[in-house]
């Protein structure tokens, strides 16, 4: 596949046919986040072609289509035309949870697993979350900006081309703020979208451990207000879970995030069951692991707009038995995203396709529902669904080129990565 290279060819618009299965996840009757039985509309054209200018999608259709176009007949020959026989093209995917800010993976926490130790052991020994502290603390914000950004790079290989990246391993309110400004560094050099997270709330620090209290105290009168000021982040999470935050903290920091100007998202019901009326009266934008999630509660959020986000990777890595229950999500008629959780502790991967064939695998999502998750539904996981995850006129031109015959075959070959370009904002990536 042919591609532009220069900034002056890149000025001009593009113009991509004749490619095998193109997925738009488009459809003027299914306008916003998709459930139920729509979670399988995905928009597919086969000899597609899609016309990108400034940027952005002008139109997408079929090549026979799309060459009667009467602009595209008149301006033909000013335009870059690439061929994409024998790929699938689809949106960028939105990968909407990840942990890209630590100095080091947590391998004493890999083979403590191995033998034996659950989450919470390794955890309660000092392992877990809270081994990825000293690394964060002692590094610098230009060490913890390139590791963010080879992370980047490495999602970007795989198809992704939007992530919601979070703070959460520095646990004080210096390097939670030196984190998010990573990010930023790591953001402004990387052709995609990033949407930053402060995850203060992931768990409390070593120092705190005996006084959790004065911790939230911390990331509700320190660090929120600093971030919010200097315009860090836009969402605040908390991870409500036994040996994390209660209900009643996890309330507290984020209605404080909201007072500030900022929206909320969770991790919730990933060990234990929780009651989620408390949070769900706050508007969360996404709510994620979701693996014990009550009846209840998937009523309630069957009539919202917030999305439950799943993310397997951390069960598979994690060796568990069970897995969130996508089926009764989806059916319920919840709006369900995927995302790949990437963390050095419980979820090292940075494939969004893998996340896919496990969520087909082990959730049983079919591979269409699977597609949609990891694309349309992310990007509204992360309120970018206006701009994001499909191929429609007006969005942004970031689109995934797969050297494969169908598009079922991306949940299909786990394990090996068939992506051969990303489009980010009209622009093929390096």
């Amino acid at each position: 596949m042919g591609r532009a290279s220069t900034k002056s060819e890149y000025e001009a618009p593009v113009f991509l046919h004749s490619i095998g299965q193109l997925v738009t996840l488009s459809g003027p009757l299914l306008p916003g986040v998709r459930r139920g039985a729509a979670m399988r509309e995905i928009g597919l054209i086969a000899d597609g072609a899609v016309l990108i200018s400034g940027g952005k999608i002008v139109s997408a259709g079929t090549t026979r289509a799309l060459l009667r176009d009467a602009w595209i007949k008149q301006h033909r020959k000013s335009l870059i035309e690439i061929d994409c026989r024998g790929k699938v093209v689809l949106p960028g995917f939105v990968d909407s949870h990840t942990h890209p800010v630590f100095a080091a993976p947590r391998l004493v926490d890999f083979e403590k697993r191995i033998t034996g130790a659950s989450y919470a052991e390794i955890a309660e020994a000092g392992g877990g979350i809270r081994a990825s502290i000293q690394g964060v603390r002692e590094s610098s914000e230009a060490r913890l900006a390139e590791n963010v950004l080879k992370a980047l790079r490495e999602m970007q290989s795989m198809g992704t081309t939007t992530v919601e990246a979070k703070s959460g391993y520095g646990l004080d309110a210096a390097s939670e703020i030196k984190s998010l400004k990573a990010i930023r560094r790591a953001a402004k050099d990387w052709a995609g979208t990033v949407v930053p997270t402060l995850l203060g709330a992931h768990v409390p620090p070593p120092e705190y451990r005996s006084n959790p209290q004065a911790y939230v105290e911390i990331v509700c009168n320190e660090m929120i207000p600093a971030v919010a000021k200097q315009k860090l982040a836009k969402y605040v999470d908390v991870f409500c879970e036994r040996g994390a935050f209660t209900m009643e903290q996890s309330r507290r920091i984020l209605s404080e995030a909201a007072a500030k100007g900022l929206e909320v998202r969770a991790h919730v019901c990933q060990l234990t069951r929780a009651e989620l009326q408390p949070i769900l009266q706050l508007h969360p934008v996404s709510l994620d692991h979701m693996d014990y999630v009550s009846d209840e509660d998937i009523a309630a959020l069957a009539g919202m707009d917030t999305v439950a986000t799943l993310v397997p990777g951390a069960n598979y890595f994690l060796g568990l038995d069970e897995y969130p229950p996508a089926r009764k999500l989806i059916d319920s008629g919840v709006a369900v995203a995927l995302a790949t959780d990437y963390n050095p502790g419980t979820s090292p991967t940075a494939s969004m396709p893998f996340v896919m064939s496990l969520a087909c695998t082990h959730m049983k999502m079919a591979p269409a529902e699977a597609l949609t998750a990891a694309t349309l539904n992310s990007a509204f996981a992360l309120g970018l669904g206006d701009r994001k995850g499909s191929i429609e006129s007006g969005k942004d031109a970031d689109l995934a080129f797969f050297q494969l015959n169908d598009y079922r075959e991306v949940s299909y070959w786990f394990g090996s990565n068939h992506c051969v370009a990303t489009m980010m904002a009209g622009k093929f990536a390096d």
